[in-house]
């Protein structure tokens, strides 16, 4: 087969189509530019988590004085119910011998990385550095502040396992995880995730309608030269190749404009321009090492999809 024969009729199907042609590159483009966006979102969404449950501390509260007042006279609203029923902090303030108990079991926990003791005097000032111009804190006094143990978990994912194990316990008047604020968030990012790849399916089968509807009447324009090619004895796969190849190239030429759409992102979205990285320096953005990795496949995607998409049609279209 002559590589020159089947650049020739590349070019002319392609000029003959061209409007069709552009509007298969630009279907190809947004749709491999949503598949390639929401892989990067997959990643964000990991790092995220990584970044933020490494920094998710379960905090175990002490009974304080109060505490045990509050339970006697009325229902108390925060923490579990006691074990048995009863109330948070019913038999009193923290003992020193449940406080060292409590410390030595949460060291002993395999899931537990490190165990922090907070004095009420230390939340206290933890607190007025934090919350110190508002009006709440010039009535809050360090005896209203719970000691606490501040536990760093190594798999932070598994905070279920120490509230079961220590809320409603004698001296604990709570167990409060910072992760289920996060959960809200990652939620509302894999929710986003999965419209976006919605979205993308409905480009992709947009696309490949194009390529198909593109294909056939290419085809179909050329009938004339396909039929004595098919007398003078050519092979289907000889008569399909141009074809093919036509699909392939505004494949890829949309999946370089969609690579150059996630670059672009990355760039002027993260990087420079807008400048989210520099703004919003809480969040952990990936960066480009995440991003070229995804290229090579959008690109083996671009090249594929209307090839197999053009084959597919060509088989019964060509047959004769």
């Amino acid at each position: 087969m002559r590589a020159q024969f089947v650049m020739s009729e590349i070019g002319v199907g392609l000029r003959r189509n061209l409007t069709m042609t552009f509007a298969v590159i630009i279907s190809v483009a947004l749709s491999l530019a949503l598949f390639g966006g929401s892989l990067l979102m997959r990643d964000q969404v990991s790092a995220m988590k990584g970044f933020w449950y490494d920094k998710v501390n379960v905090t175990v509260y002490l009974c304080t004085k109060n505490d045990a007042i509050d339970a006697a006279g009325a229902p108390a609203t925060a923490g579990a119910p006691a074990a048995g029923g009863g109330k948070p902090c019913s038999k009193g303030a923290v003992t020193p011998e449940q406080k060292q108990g409590i410390e030595t079991e949460l060291k002993k926990m395999a899931l537990v990385q490190t165990v922090m003791y907070e004095s009420s005097d230390e939340a206290y000032k933890h607190y007025k550095e934090r919350f110190g111009h508002t009006a709440l804190a010039s009535v809050v006094t360090p005896d209203q502040m719970p000691d606490s143990f501040r536990v760093k978990l190594r798999n932070p994912e598994k905070y279920a396992v120490i509230t079961s194990a220590f809320a409603g316990r004698d001296g604990v008047q709570s167990v409060a995880d910072q992760s289920s604020e996060l959960d809200n968030l990652f939620a509302l990012l894999g929710t986003l995730n999965w419209a976006a790849l919605g979205i993308m399916l409905i480009m992709l089968i947009v696309a490949l309608l194009l390529i198909v509807n593109t294909v056939r009447v290419s085809a179909f324009s050329r009938r004339r030269e396909t039929g004595i090619m098919r007398l003078v004895g050519a092979s289907g796969f000889y008569i399909q190749v141009p074809f093919i190849m036509e699909a392939a190239v505004a494949g890829l030429i949309g999946a370089g404009l969609a690579c150059g759409m996630l670059g672009a992102g990355q760039y002027f979205v993260i990087d420079h321009g807008i400048a989210l990285r520099d703004k919003l320096q809480l969040i952990n953005f990936i960066g480009w090492d995440a991003v070229l990795t995804k290229l090579p496949l959008v690109l083996v995607i671009g090249l594929l999809m209307p090839s197999l998409a053009a084959f597919a049609a060509l088989r019964k279209y060509l047959k004769v």
